[in-house]
C-alpha cells in the first residue's frame, strides 16, 4: 500500500498562541526516529490507496492521550487546530485522517505486538540520552476501571477503603530521580501486587522502594538478581510485629510515595480513569500509549526545567 505524502508546502505556518503544553518546543525537543523506524514496515505494501504516515499517526495518538480526545475529537482537532498539524507533520492545505484511520491503525498495532515494542525501544533511547539517573527505583501499582462491565477480561477487585472497581491493574516500575516509567506491565484487576513485582524491576534498579503489597522473597529475591537493594516497607511478620518497622517504614513513605504522581497525571491529566476499549490487549495498549506519552512529557520537562 503506498503513503500519503504530506507536509510539502514551502511557507509553513504562522505561530499561535495554541500551546498548551508547548507542542512546538516539544516537537523540536524530542526524536522520533526510534518510532519512525519501528513503524516503517506499516502501511508499506506497493499496491493499495495511499495510506497515512504511520508516524503521523503514532504522533496524533500520543495528542489524543495528552489532551484525552476520542477519536471523532482527535480527528475534528487535526482538522482544524494549526498547532496539532505541525506536531503530525501535516502541511496547512493537507487533508487530515478521519476516525477509522485511528482505529485501524491502533489494531494493527496490537496484531503486531508494536505497543510494547515502541514503548521498550523509546524508553531504551530516553535512557541513552541520560534521562534515567538508575540510582532509585518505584514500583506501585494503579487500578483503572473497564470500558464496560460485560468485559469478559477485566476482573473485579475490592479496596478495603473503597467501593469495588471491575477492570485492570497498570504495575509500573520508575526512575525516583527522574520519575521516568522503566517498565510496565498490564493486567486483569484481581492480580496480585507481589505475582507481578519481579516482572517489572528494571535492569540496575538502584534502591527499589515499594509498599507492604510488595514484601515478599520473591520481590527481594528479583530486585538483588538486577543488582538492586530492596527499599521496601514490612509487614508484621511472626515474632516480628508490625512496630518493629515503623521507623523504617516510616523513612522510606515519603519516598516510595513519589510514584503518586504518576498515577495522579494519568488520572487527572489523561483522564486515565476509564479504559476506552475493551479486553486486555487493547487495556495494554491504552497503557502503552499512555505510558509513552508521559515519558515524552517528562523527558521535555526535565530537559527545559
Amino acid at each position: 500500500m503506498a503513503r500519503r505524502s504530506i507536509g510539502q508546502e514551502q511557507f509553513g505556518f504562522e505561530r499561535t498562541s495554541d500551546r498548551l503544553i508547548g507542542l512546538d518546543d516539544l516537537l523540536s525537543a524530542l526524536d522520533f526516529s526510534v518510532p519512525a523506524q519501528l513503524l516503517s514496515p506499516v502501511y508499506a505494501a506497493p499496491k493499495g490507496e495511499p495510506a497515512w504516515p504511520p508516524l503521523a499517526l503514532f504522533k496524533a495518538l500520543s495528542l489524543a492521550t495528552w489532551y484525552d480526545l476520542s477519536d471523532v475529537a482527535l480527528a475534528e482537532a487535526l482538522a482544524d487546530r494549526a498547532s496539532f498539524r505541525r506536531f503530525c507533520g501535516f502541511s496547512r492545505d493537507d487533508t487530515t485522517p478521519e476516525r477509522t484511520s485511528f482505529v485501524r491503525f491502533r489494531r494493527i498495532l496490537i496484531e503486531r505486538g508494536l505497543d510494547r515494542s515502541l514503548f521498550e525501544s523509546i524508553t531504551l533511547q530516553l535512557e541513552s540520552k541520560g534521562a534515567v539517573v538508575r540510582k532509585g527505583t518505584l514500583i506501585d501499582a494503579t487500578i483503572i476501571a473497564s470500558a464496560s462491565k460485560c468485559d469478559g477480561e477485566a476482573r473485579w477487585v475490592k479496596h478495603k477503603k473503597r467501593p469495588p472497581v471491575h477492570g485492570y491493574k497498570a504495575h509500573v516500575a520508575a526512575d525516583r530521580d527522574t520519575g521516568l516509567i522503566r517498565e510496565v506491565v498490564v493486567t486483569p484487576a484481581n492480580e496480585a501486587d507481589v505475582s507481578v513485582g519481579p516482572e517489572i524491576i528494571p535492569d540496575e534498579p538502584g534502591e527499589v522502594y515499594g509498599d507492604k503489597a510488595y514484601d515478599a522473597w520473591s520481590v527481594e529475591k528479583a530486585i538483588l538478581r538486577a543488582g538492586g537493594t530492596p527499599r521496601l516497607l514490612r509487614k508484621g511478620q511472626r515474632g516480628k510485629p508490625p512496630r518493629q518497622f515503623e521507623e523504617t517504614n516510616r523513612l522510606l513513605r515519603p519516598i516510595r510515595a513519589r510514584v503518586e504522581k504518576i498515577f495522579g497525571t494519568w488520572k487527572r491529566s489523561y483522564r486515565l480513569r476509564h479504559m476506552r476499549w475493551i479486553g486486555l490487549a487493547k487495556a495494554s495498549l491504552q497503557i502503552h500509549l499512555a505510558t509513552i506519552a508521559y515519558n515524552y512529557k517528562r523527558y521535555w520537562r526535565l530537559q527545559v526545567s
